[in-house]
């Protein structure tokens, strides 16, 4: 019987997204919002549902910072995914 090691490199972009289910995660959106939080499952679009959220958004007045208890984001408008990443406090 041969023993399979998974080597990260060789990990699909959802299968890295699956191991991430329980975990934080930071996401950069199309419109220049960014949203930390913890992620409770996704989909094979990458809508994903998250949970203690934290919305920061750039506005004319400063860093606009909205707290969630849970969002479903649409996976059309997410541009990056950073998994165990956390918004710096700058």
């Amino acid at each position: 019987m041969t023993s399979v090691t998974t080597n990260p490199s060789t990990l699909l972009p959802l299968e890295l997204v699956d191991k991430c289910i329980g975990s934080r995660i930071h996401i950069i959106m199309k419109n220049d919002k960014e949203i930390v939080g913890t992620l409770l499952g996704f989909d094979d679009f990458v809508n994903m549902l998250l949970e203690d959220v934290t919305e920061y958004e750039a506005t004319p007045e400063g860093r606009r910072i909205t707290k969630l208890d849970n969002i479903l984001l649409n996976g059309n408008n997410i541009t990056m995914l950073v998994p165990g990443g956390e918004m710096p406090d700058s």
